[in-house]
């Protein structure tokens, strides 16, 4: 993705999450000459990877294969595996209209999937095989709103502003906006993006970014190279 196409798409997301009530933590705001001199107080941030997220998938066809995300806080792997601490995360995401973001699944991360506003959320479903694979003959049962709800294979869920369903470790899924984009908000389990996201299709989880522009705000992404 083009830099400057990345720069744009953070004013969209925005502006997209003020109209629904929603304003991003101080941090989101930072200039990266301002992350660079706060970098040593904001370490949890720069370790948690919380912040701007804007992927392709590697694809190069965002607007139809491709997801926002901004990631607002995150534990730490330690503190789950200790079973106290904090071992939870909390993102904003938004889904155009039509814009897949594409099957896959988690090994650790449990996660509730909430439409905060706008459009109709599609959420497509598939079970796990015997080695953990999506099974395109199998089902499951997932929560919605705190009440259970078997699906078949490739089933589709489709959410109002308001509703949830909570997908654990193998419920294998894909979602997108019908009628319009959403806003949705993730809480979940510690989130690790860059071992636990597990596609069907070979895809990266981020984008290659061409610099064709000055960075408006750092990617999660940016951390290593423009913090280190």
């Amino acid at each position: 993705m083009k830099r400057s196409r990345v720069n744009d798409i953070m004013e969209e997301a925005d502006a997209t999450m003020r109209r629904f009530g929603f304003v991003l933590p101080p941090f989101a705001y930072w200039t990266p000459e301002e992350f660079r001199t706060r970098a040593s107080n904001a370490r949890h941030v720069i370790d948690a990877r919380c912040g701007w997220d804007i992927t392709d998938f590697g694809a190069g066809r965002f607007d139809e294969l491709g997801l926002f995300l901004f990631t607002l806080r995150n534990g730490k792997l330690s503190d789950l595996e200790a079973g106290r601490g904090m071992c939870y995360a909390e993102k904003l995401l938004i889904s155009k209209k039509d814009q897949l973001s594409p099957m896959h699944t988690h090994f650790l991360k449990a996660e509730d999937i909430i439409n905060r506003g706008g459009a109709t959320l599609c959420v497509e479903l598939f079970g796990s095989d015997d080695a953990g694979g999506c099974a395109e003959d199998r089902g499951g049962t997932v929560m919605c709103d705190g009440v259970a709800v078997e699906y078949g294979p490739g089933e589709i869920l489709r959410l109002a502003p308001g509703e949830s369903v909570t997908l654990r470790p193998g419920d294998w899924h894909a979602f997108w906006g019908d009628g319009g984009d959403v806003l949705i908000g993730e809480v979940s389990t510690v989130n690790d993006d860059e071992t636990d996201n597990i596609y069907r299709e070979p895809l990266g989880r981020f984008s290659d970014i061409e610099e064709d522009a000055a960075p408006r705000h750092l990617l999660v992404s940016d951390y290593a190279r423009w913090l280190a």
